[in-house]
């Protein structure tokens, strides 16, 4: 016995110790795994050392870049160029768009830069043997550091910097300095970026009209009051991603897809999900499902009875909204009138770039920093989407708050996306173990109550919205719905991206464009490019197109709105909206 029990003692101290030195290596890391970093460069490195076709391919490249570059450098100095730039940015680089860029030395500088970072693509690219994962982590790593290196990122580089100083006698650096302490100051005192001030939660951001009328340890459900004196038979339930607080979905009152969809005459419920912290540790995808959507589920029956329900779902709460749908599919619950998935996925086999942060080693090292503080935190979460943007998120504002000492006006978007949540432990390792490293989902392993679900039980009708340039949902993965169910799937696609792409509200000076067509169950599959090109272009907001489909499905307009809860049973108004759970920090 004493032996069984000092083995165990020494296994609990072995383990321990591996623990605290991975939660010390994390916390220097950012929460990127040095196992996984360190195998994929050597994949790289070591295949590329048997590929000498490859390696003639780079040094042949490397002398045409070079000798282009002298060509330039030399026509430039005599003023008689010697031909046109050949390395361009992409429409989404806005480094290099000004007018002064195109000015000799600046216009040398970008071309070699671009050049550079063109011939490193190619190097971490095409790589016989290397796997895909891989690759994409060279890849990106490699964008990563010559994202650092940009001469857009100089005083000595950068014109713009240059003439500002000119300009202003070095005044913008002085402001710079300003705004990088202000932000430090912030960042120490966990709170909001500069500019926040303007937006307080329930008056200008997150004020459409409603009650709380029910709470459980996980969430608060939202009952938004009429604004027509008719209203739609069938409600809906709106379902959040719970990685970022609810109101994305209802901004400012002209940003807000709440308050559209009200104002048309719906009854809209929504769930505003608890900022977990430790003693939620062990809250899983389970309890989101139970004590989310199916509780709020159980809440609206009371409410409006012997009705049925339109769901929508945004992102990860979209996912839910999918799971949810499949079992009670499988249970042969018919209270679902439609399902309406935003930027969702269901099939994870093409994540895009997220997926960089996801395999057996990555999330093990997530585990057990998690396992410390009993969730992952938001700074965590914030520096993986920033690096996905770094040259939007983090580059720019260099450039812009700290160098040229202008503050870009915070918007309510940024503002909602300053506010972060935390994940718990067990539910963010489940999600990513079973999504999306195993896909359970879409291959029907994924289990509710001990029992598999598929998605092809669902039998109602589904909206699907995806975005043009999603870093977090790219839309050629959300497209694969059409392969997971056999429902009619009407799709959408939107100009913008994750976010800005489904705060889309109508507008007559938008620039907004959309595709959009409906895939029947008797009509025969399109793979995802051949629907692109086959779609016509709608110019404006996706919404009015997503009301005009919940028509069909909400029932007749009725004269005489819900009641606010129904206290008969239980569902008693506790506080106005947007309840407490959205201002937890």
């Amino acid at each position: 016995m004493e032996d069984a029990h000092w083995e165990a003692k020494k296994q609990e101290l072995a383990d321990r110790i591996d623990k605290s030195l991975q939660i010390a290596i994390g916390k220097f890391s950012q929460g990127i795994s040095p196992a996984a970093l360190t195998l994929a460069f050597f994949d790289w490195y070591l295949h590329l050392l048997i590929h000498p076709q490859k390696q003639m391919e780079l040094i042949e490249l490397l002398n045409d870049d070079v000798t282009h570059l002298i060509n330039q450098f030399v026509g430039q100095i005599h003023n008689d160029p010697t031909g046109e730039f050949v390395a361009l940015s992409s429409s989404q680089d806005k480094r290099f768009k000004d007018a002064s860029w195109q000015k000799f030395p600046y216009s040398f500088y970008y071309e070699s830069f671009l050049l550079m970072q063109k011939w490193w693509e190619i190097a971490a690219t095409g790589v016989r043997g290397v796997s895909h994962h891989h690759e994409e982590v060279v890849n990106f790593t490699l964008r990563q550091i010559l994202d650092m290196l940009s001469p857009s990122n100089s005083v000595f580089t950068n014109p713009e910097i240059q003439q500002a100083m000119l300009e202003q006698n070095g005044q913008n650096f002085v402001r710079g300095l300003e705004n990088f302490l202000d932000d430090t100051q912030r960042d120490i005192a966990n709170k909001m970026p500069a500019g926040s001030e303007k937006f307080t939660i329930g008056e200008n951001i997150a004020a459409s009209p409603g009650k709380v009328i029910y709470r459980n340890r996980l969430i608060e459900l939202i009952q938004y009051s009429p604004l027509t004196e008719e209203v739609y038979q069938r409600p809906i339930l709106i379902t959040p991603a719970w990685i970022m607080k609810y109101y994305i979905l209802d901004l400012t009152p002209k940003h807000s897809l709440v308050r559209y969809l009200v104002k048309k005459g719906h009854t809209v419920f929504i769930i505003s999900w608890k900022n977990p912290k430790r003693k939620d540790r062990n809250l899983g995808m389970d309890d989101y499902l139970n004590l989310g959507i199916m509780d709020a589920l159980k809440a609206i029956n009371s409410i409006v009875p012997n009705e049925k329900i339109n769901l929508i779902g945004y992102c990860l709460g979209g996912t839910l909204a999918a799971i949810a749908a499949a079992t009670m599919a499988r249970d042969n619950d018919d209270r679902l009138a439609s399902l309406t998935l935003l930027a969702a996925q269901t099939d994870f086999t093409e994540p895009g770039e997220l997926g960089l942060f996801i395999d057996e080693s990555q999330i093990t090292f997530l585990e057990n920093i998690m396992q410390e503080k009993g969730y992952l935190d938001t700074q965590q979460m914030a520096g993986a989407f920033q690096l996905l943007r770094s040259n939007d998120l983090i580059w720019s504002r260099l450039i812009h708050d700290y160098l040229l000492g202008v503050r870009k006006p915070l918007t309510d978007l940024m503002f909602w996306n300053a506010d972060a949540t935390r994940m718990p432990y067990r539910m963010h390792s489940e999600y990513l173990r079973k999504l999306f490293l195993h896909n359970e989902l879409a291959e029907g392993k994924f289990t509710v109550g001990d029992k598999p679900i598929s998605l092809t039980d669902i039998s109602v009708p589904i909206f699907v919205v995806a975005t043009e340039r999603d870093h977090v949902s790219p839309w050629h993965s959300v497209f694969k719905i059409n392969l997971l169910t056999d429902a009619d799937v009407t799709f959408t696609l939107t100009s913008g991206g994750h976010n800005v792409g489904i705060v889309s509200m109508p507008s007559p000076t938008t620039k907004r464009h959309y595709r959009i067509s409906t895939l029947k169950e008797t009509d025969r599959y399109i793979d995802a490019d051949n629907w692109f090109q086959s779609a016509s272009v709608k110019d404006g907001s996706w919404w009015p197109a997503l009301e005009k489909w919940l028509d069909k499905y909400s029932g007749k307009k009725t004269a005489v709105p819900p009641s606010m809860g129904n206290e008969k049973e239980g569902y008693v108004p506790l506080e106005d909206a947007p309840g407490s759970y959205v201002l937890q920090k």
